[in-house]
């Protein structure tokens, strides 16, 4: 968010302004800055020793009102070789200022399922099905079904008794699994104090 910013700003002060050096008026679908004046001059003469002097003098001033530039921002071309990353660029540009941004998204599903696959692909089944267990939805998905995810090494019943006993019915995370065994840390160190 800081680098956007900064970028912001940065565009900011490198923005200048550019003024024509010339003005023009466009009308009757002229489109063409004239300037300055054109005079042309001519004579005649006859053989007789007459003479016939033509001056003539046209003045032309035309002025221009053009207030915008060409539109320049663009959006970044947001490629990555991931393919649970999604990307998402955007560019807006106004009469003086434009700006592009760009961001790509981690989608953890797509990464649940790609390690798991790397998993299995292995020979690590429990750990391919343990991975994809750590999706709430399918977490539940399991126990509907009657077949628990695996649960600190326990599979199928030994499972379904840990979740019950220990984790309360509750999803086992990391988190909790870590809580259960410090506790058990403590009453071990009890034991032996005793």
């Amino acid at each position: 968010m800081i680098k956007t910013k900064a970028l912001i700003v940065l565009l900011c002060l490198l923005t200048t302004f550019s003024y024509a050096d010339s003005t023009q008026t466009n009308t009757s679908g002229s489109n063409t800055a004239i300037e300055g004046g054109y005079t042309s001059s001519a004579t005649t003469n006859y053989q007789d020793g007459s003479s016939s002097n033509t001056t003539s003098t046209t003045s032309n001033t035309s002025t221009s009102n053009i207030k915008s530039a060409p539109f320049s921002a663009s959006a970044p071309n947001m490629s990555t070789s991931n393919n649970c990353a999604l990307s998402l660029s955007a560019g807006v540009q106004n009469f003086s200022i434009g700006a592009s941004l760009g961001r790509s998204y981690q989608d953890k599903t797509c990464e649940l399922i790609a390690l798991s696959t790397a998993l299995r692909n292995v020979g690590m089944k429990v750990a391919s099905i343990a991975i994809l267990c750590q999706d709430e939805r399918v977490w539940k998905a399991f126990i509907a079904a009657g077949t628990p995810c695996p649960t600190d090494g326990q599979i199928g019943k030994a499972s379904m008794k840990l979740i019950k006993e220990q984790y309360n019915y509750e999803m086992p995370t990391y988190e909790k699994w870590v809580k259960i065994q410090k506790k058990k840390d403590k009453e071990i160190i009890i034991e032996k104090l005793k």
